[in-house]
């Protein structure tokens, strides 16, 4: 897909604060998009699908904040790149959402069934990218002394029948992010992750075919968490694991 620029031609001055979040086409990432552009963040953002980039831009196109969007598969080391550069003209990367996933085979398969080549993509895009779009923009990080973000899951820890294949990776992108926090403190950057709990989202449709989901919140559920969040000092979060439907979020003591 051809890089789409949105809200008018980029400005000299360079923004106040910038994001790159993967997945921004829908679900959370679209939602925290929204919310970013809104808090004035000139935003980078991505995803796979054309049609629902595209629609996620004109959506955040009359917040008036500087915005690139670039489809593309964040497994693919050269789109990385595109997206770090695109941060790179702005100068800084303030916070960097990993928040695209692979969800594996549906229906869910138990894990012992599970196919070789499904568990290397949902590793892929689950574990290793974000690990390498974390590499890739240290240096941008480490300017802004930003915050990375990994999206992980309940299933982390949960151990729930079908999940393995999802879980396992969550579970170890908690791991990463944990061994992040240490390794690139005296960075000063911060790394956290963050389980939005249940969602109205496509993903977990798919977890679930053919059954009613209307019963889970919509992800606008976790917007006082992002709040509270990015409120916070980076380093001072770091190494949490939060969940963003909790009533309380507290600071690692």
């Amino acid at each position: 897909m051809a890089t789409t620029h949105a809200g008018g031609a980029r400005p000299q001055a360079a923004p106040a604060k910038v994001a790159l979040i993967t997945g921004a086409s829908r679900g959370l990432g679209r939602v925290l998009a929204g919310f970013l552009a809104k808090q004035g963040f000139a935003l980078v953002i991505t995803a796979r699908g054309e049609a629902e980039l595209e629609s996620a831009v004109k959506e955040l196109r009359p917040y008036g904040s500087p915005l690139v969007a670039i489809g593309g598969d964040v497994t693919d080391a050269d789109h990385r790149r595109r997206l770090v550069q695109a941060a790179e003209a702005w100068g800084r990367t303030d916070v960097l959402v990993n928040n695209a996933s692979e969800l594996g085979e549906s229906p869910l398969p138990p894990l012992v069934q599970a196919k070789r080549a499904d568990l290397l993509r949902v590793y892929d895009v689950n574990v290793l990218a974000p690990l390498a779009l974390v590499h890739d923009a240290l240096p941008l990080l480490a300017r802004s002394h930003g915050l990375v973000v990994n999206i992980t899951s309940d299933a982390a820890v949960g151990g729930y029948p079908g999940w393995g294949v999802y879980g396992a990776s969550k579970a170890a992108l908690d791991l990463v992010s944990k061994t992040l926090a240490a390794e690139l403190k005296e960075s000063g950057v911060g790394v956290v992750s963050v389980d939005p709990g249940d969602m109205r989202t496509k993903m977990h449709q798919d977890a679930f075919p053919g059954e009613d989901i209307s019963d889970r919140p919509l992800p606008d559920v976790t917007l006082p968490f992002w709040a509270w969040l990015l409120s916070q000092p980076p380093i001072a979060v770091s190494g949490g694991r939060y969940q963003a439907q909790a009533a309380v979020w507290e600071v690692p003591a």
